[in-house]
């Protein structure tokens, strides 16, 4: 539905309780699929709250996709905060009958799509005249998601390539991401350099992002508790990335980088090369980069691995196979050979 101008302030009417909700459809939480259930409305209006003091704007007469809504608590107060049109993209088909009972209280505002959020092609889901170019402001399209543990650092890590690509939900602009993570990824997604929590998911989301840890949700609010508290992260991707290069060598510099967390940065970087050449090309790619090789992973700053970045692109340009290396099919290569030559001597 497309909205043109202001629409007038909106109130879902009088509906059963999420608990009640659980209870009609005989709802629980799969174990397996990591859901936890966020009953609590003064939370989930809290979450939505933040989304409503953003600098981006506020949620009313905004088009918004609401990731696993599960029974909808999140979903009633993305309704009730005026949002144009909400899209809710949803797996488990135990929950379709309750977003539909919630789609036929806001007649024309929500639409459900019962699907994979993971293939979903979300630039297909909103009209096209909300999209801005990538210098302005972000567009009135917000991403929110209460995510499944197993999910969201995948479904992170793909909306960050797409972020770097312009494509996917960012064929419309800059567009804002609220989400869910465990309390320890969201510390690593905003960790600072040299903090203890540094890691490689720190590094990807900031090269591309301002990323805010907005606030914690104590386990307890869940049903069923998980073992650990639940951080509300907020992302908005920078007009221009920290790092100029293809995404996916940025995620293999970085991943390699952290690949021994406790060792020189070097231990890992290494590994970006085949074993015969190895120390030589390590040795040339942290001359070039000005970078010294002694630093722990955690010390690396977003300027290291943007200088890291470069130099490697060049190393690969003179060596077109250097990329599509990877060490471990070397050393399973090795351990193969060595054997079928046990088994030549028996």
């Amino acid at each position: 539905m497309a909205a043109s101008g202001k629409i007038a302030s909106f109130r879902l009417p009088p509906l059963p309780t999420i608990g009640e909700i659980i209870k009609l459809y005989n709802l629980r939480a799969e174990k397996q699929l990591s859901q936890n259930f966020l009953l609590d409305l003064r939370l989930t209006g809290k979450t939505v709250f933040f989304f409503y003091k953003l600098q981006a704007g506020k949620l009313q007469n905004s088009y918004v996709c609401e990731v696993g809504p599960g029974p909808g608590g999140i979903t009633r107060s993305i309704l009730n905060a005026g949002a144009a049109e909400l899209l809710v993209v949803e797996k488990d088909t135990r929950f379709i009958p309750g977003l539909q009972l919630l789609a036929e209280a806001a007649p024309g505002k929500l639409r459900i799509i019962h699907g994979d959020i993971l293939s979903f092609k979300m630039e297909r889901g909103f009209p096209r005249h909300i999209a801005k170019t990538w210098d302005d402001d972000p567009p009135d399209l917000h991403i929110i998601g209460n995510l499944p543990f197993s999910v969201s650092t995948p479904l992170i890590i793909k909306w960050l390539e797409n972020i770097a690509n312009k494509d996917g939900p960012f064929v419309f602009g800059r567009t804002q991401l609220t989400l869910t993570f465990q309390k320890e990824v969201a510390e690593r997604l905003t960790a600072s350099t040299g903090s203890r929590q540094r890691s490689r998911l720190s590094v990807m989301a900031q090269y591309l992002c301002t990323v805010k840890n907005c606030f914690t949700i104590s386990g307890r609010a869940f049903v069923p508790k998980p073992e650990v508290d639940v951080g509300v992260v907020h992302f908005t991707p920078l007009v221009k990335p920290q790092i100029i290069q293809p995404f996916p060598l940025v995620e293999k510099l970085v991943k390699n980088a952290f690949q021994f967390r406790r060792k020189y940065c070097r231990s890992g970087i290494e590994l970006l090369f085949p074993e015969g050449q190895r120390v030589k090309l390590a040795e040339r790619l942290f001359l070039t980069a000005d970078v010294d090789p002694t630093l722990r992973p955690k010390e690396l700053t977003i300027g290291h691995f943007r200088s890291l970045a470069d130099a490697y692109r060049r190393l690969c340009n003179e060596n077109l196979n250097l990329f599509n290396y990877n060490f471990r099919d070397e050393l399973r290569q090795k351990k193969w050979s060595c054997i079928g030559t046990r088994k030549q001597e028996e």
